[in-house]
């Protein structure tokens, strides 16, 4: 049996959790899916659709790390799981370690692919290897890299499951002073699509160009971290090995150097397209397409371009 936690955003389950339930399905156990907040049945029902048999909702609003584990761990040893299975976002990357104590599992982070002979590949040294992680334990829990899973409808909307679980009241270790919502319509972290750009732009006031591509393509907008810094942008556009690390289809990289940092936030982008006008930039030297010229007569003409293509 594979239990599988589906994070939620204004109330519906989230992308990267929908690929997380398509990857339990594929390991071949049945799935069943946990939701913890705030959710309509309609919402959670589209669990079953990506390769869910049932999904337990669980409607307590406060998110806190170890109380969301012994949920999940009441569940988890309820169900007589071999696999529980996150998204390896912040959430996951919170909850998942917690779990794996509490049931005497193993946790393997940052999957990219199903297992094969020589155990599950992840990611290793900012993505520039990949190591084979396998364990002798009975209980796995296993994060997945968002975007590193085709989505596929796999069946049909399934019941919901009301619940609530009797768990232990313990005193948080840590306490949330204030919450800031990440702008934008896209997540960063779900996007298959980024347009990105650095100090290259010389300035907040020139981003509407970033901006107006983006909207073209449907894309999310991102950020160098000495542009976050500078306070051109909000840090949760920050992507790089200090900020978001993401897996995007395309990444385009508009007056980024590409510091080592950055890069090791990006490099396992499926195509990435760099825009520099020095030729010696470090970008050029992972990007799958490169063009070198000044961004601010470059862009204009991508832009043209992308409505052209929309129009047609």
């Amino acid at each position: 049996m594979t239990l599988v936690y589906v994070e939620l955003a204004e109330g519906k389950i989230k992308k990267s959790s929908l690929e997380a339930l398509n990857y339990a399905h594929k390991l071949g156990e049945e799935v069943i899916a946990i939701a913890i907040g705030e959710a309509e049945d309609a919402s959670l029902a589209q669990a079953g659709k990506y390769g869910a048999v049932k999904i337990i909702h669980v409607p307590i609003l406060a998110f806190e790390n170890n109380e969301y584990a012994c949920i999940l761990a009441a569940a988890a040893q309820e169900i007589g799981v071999k696999y529980t299975i996150f998204s390896n976002t912040y959430t996951g990357k919170a909850i998942a370690p917690r779990l794996a104590v509490k049931l005497d599992a193993s946790i393997i982070s940052g999957v990219t692919e199903l297992p094969q002979s020589d155990g599950f590949k992840k990611g290793v040294f900012s993505g520039k290897a990949f190591a084979f992680v396998n364990s002798t334990k009975a209980i796995h829990v296993i994060t997945l890299t968002p975007n590193s899973f085709a989505l596929e409808v796999l069946g049909e909307e399934v019941a919901v499951e009301t619940r609530t679980y009797a768990i232990e009241s313990t005193t948080p270790k840590t306490k949330s002073l204030d919450k800031i919502k990440a702008g934008g319509k896209i997540p960063l972290t779900e996007a298959e699509l980024v347009v990105s750009a650095g100090r290259g732009m010389k300035g907040p006031e020139n981003w509407g160009m970033i901006e107006e591509l983006a909207e073209l393509l449907g894309a999310a907008t991102a950020c160098s971290k000495p542009v976050s810094d500078m306070h051109w942008r909000p840090h949760t556009e920050h992507v790089g090995q200090t900020g978001i690390t993401i897996k995007p289809n395309l990444y385009i990289a508009v007056g980024i150097s590409g510091a080592i940092q950055h890069l090791a936030g990006i490099s396992s982008s499926k195509v990435i397209v760099a825009i520099n006008k020095d030729a010696e930039a470090p970008v050029f030297k992972i990007a799958d397409y490169g063009i070198v010229g000044d961004a601010f007569e470059v862009l204009p003409r991508i832009i043209e371009a992308a409505k052209n293509l929309k129009r047609s």
